[in-house]
């Protein structure tokens, strides 16, 4: 009988050794990292009407929040009577991934952004909270938690998020540590005794509680509200990103564990997402896109007419950004044409069309308005009476900007008036749109509208300064000259 060569039995054993202390290593890490999540509902009663999305290959929507519970870790930050119920929102931004991967979207929502919040009801309590009305999107999650603030944002944009992900004041402190700080820039030195942050002109890299600080300071940039606050955010997103990115950290798996680690242990995400193949696969898509196209935007907003220190959308800029997004532009280049891969659904993507029977309204009854921005005056009063030779008697006119495309906006519950307006004054239907801070319908005339009927459609109409920044960007701070120190 043959005998199994000493230095064989050796080597076998030694791999067999090898081979179990990676497997019990990687077991270890996918216990710990899976008992970290904490999940709870992605909406709060609303119905979704599109299907799950491919991890892998489909175009994907997280809404990104920052919460500012006050309980456990976060104790030293306030007391829980300082964030009520739920807490709120002091993040929120919305995630936007190509199905292709090339190219992120990061929609920011200011904190002080008066919207309608719909009904929602807690899936933990049962109760059912009613439908509000010109209050802080913030408080959207308060209530009913927040499958609240994901149903509100659907609400808004017209879109329907896939997961969300939200983190605590602990997730920023844990995660700066795990990369080893965190570059930041500001225009002149700043102090700020509300967040205690102390920072020198120039450039400086912040971790830990000084990181939290630079992310959190309502005061210490620009003219000191939140505005300020959203780019010096999406500044440093930026530079956390290039920061991953140049240092290797997505190719490092001890690096990637310790940051896993860091950010689960301060993380609630839906249930979709609760397994680490999950939040992998997700994380794979993000490896190798292009700094460059990772386009950091804020919707456009006006101190509101209500309350001049809270802020209300500023159209037709907000409901050109959120159409674009739901065609799936590519914000950084709103003349490229999305690859058919990267199209959305036909759900996310319908337009009203106008009805072919009778209406199912008082055409007299419906508020329809006229905003002229072709820059041809005349044109106001051609459309008010053919809008009342097509029995809309309810009219008004507004003084409007100069806007290249002519549309057709509508408040809720009015889609079906917006649909037949549009029709009778020859708007494509594509042209249709929703839009939150609008009562009844808009038509809001382009100068493609100057003469006859509108253009065909061009391309899609956005602010010239809708991108604030993409991550390849290293953009300084304009410090809040009221803080600035010498």
């Amino acid at each position: 009988m043959s005998r199994t060569p000493a230095w064989l039995k050796i080597g076998t054993a030694v791999v067999s050794v090898l081979l179990v202390g990676v497997i019990a290593f990687g077991a270890y890490w996918a216990i710990r990292l899976q008992g970290n999540l904490t999940t709870a509902s992605l909406g709060a009663g609303s119905t979704k009407t599109e299907g799950s999305v491919n991890d892998s290959t489909d175009r994907m929507q997280i809404l990104v929040l920052g919460s500012d519970t006050r309980d456990g870790k976060n104790s030293q930050y306030g007391t829980a009577a300082d964030s009520t119920g739920y807490g709120h929102s002091d993040v929120m931004m919305l995630l936007d991934i190509s199905a292709d991967n090339k190219r992120v979207n990061v929609i920011s929502f200011p904190r002080d952004l008066l919207v309608d919040i719909p009904k929602c009801k807690d899936p933990k309590t049962n109760i059912e909270y009613p439908a509000q009305k010109n209050v802080m999107i913030n408080a959207a999650m308060s209530e009913a938690g927040i499958g609240c603030a994901v149903d509100t944002v659907n609400k808004l944009t017209g879109m329907e998020i896939d997961h969300f992900m939200m983190a605590d004041f602990n997730a920023v402190k844990e995660l700066s540590n795990a990369v080893g700080g965190v570059d930041v820039c500001i225009s002149d030195a700043v102090y700020d005794p509300d967040s205690q942050l102390r920072l020198p002109k120039g450039t400086s890299t912040v971790q830990g509680e000084q990181a939290l600080s630079f992310v959190r300071t309502r005061h210490a940039f620009g003219d000191g509200g939140d505005l300020g606050r959203i780019k010096a955010q999406q500044a440093f997103l930026s530079s956390l990103t290039r920061k991953i990115k140049d240092d290797g950290t997505l190719t490092n798996p001890a690096r990637m564990l310790q940051i896993a680690d860091a950010v689960t242990k301060n993380l609630t995400i839906d249930d979709g997402l609760a397994s680490i193949p999950t939040l992998l696969t997700v994380g794979n898509r993000l490896k190798n896109i292009d700094v460059g196209k990772v386009a950091f935007v804020a919707v456009p907003t006006v101190p509101a007419e209500s309350d001049p220190n809270r802020l209300q959308m500023a159209e037709p800029g907000a409901t050109q950004l959120f159409a674009a997004l739901r065609k799936n532009i590519d914000l950084t280049d709103p003349t490229a044409t999305p690859s058919a891969s990267a199209e959305p659904s036909a759900s996310a993507s319908a337009e009203p069309q106008p009805s072919t029977a009778a209406p199912a309204y008082d055409k007299a009854l419906q508020p329809v308005t006229v905003a002229n921005g072709s820059g041809v005056p005349a044109r106001t009063q051609e459309l008010l009476q053919a809008l009342k030779a097509g029995g809309f008697t309810r009219l008004g006119q507004l003084t409007a900007p100069a806007v290249a495309t002519t549309a057709v906006y509508y408040g809720a519950q009015y889609a079906d008036v917006a649909a037949d307006v549009a029709a009778l004054l020859g708007i494509p239907a594509a042209r249709v749109l929703p839009a939150a801070g609008v009562a009844g319908v808009q038509v809001y005339l382009g100068s493609d509208f100057a003469n006859g009927t509108p253009t065909a459609d061009a391309a899609p109409q956005l602010p010239a300064d809708i991108v604030n920044q993409t991550a390849g960007d290293t953009v300084c701070q304009q410090a809040n000259p009221a803080l600035i120190t010498r």
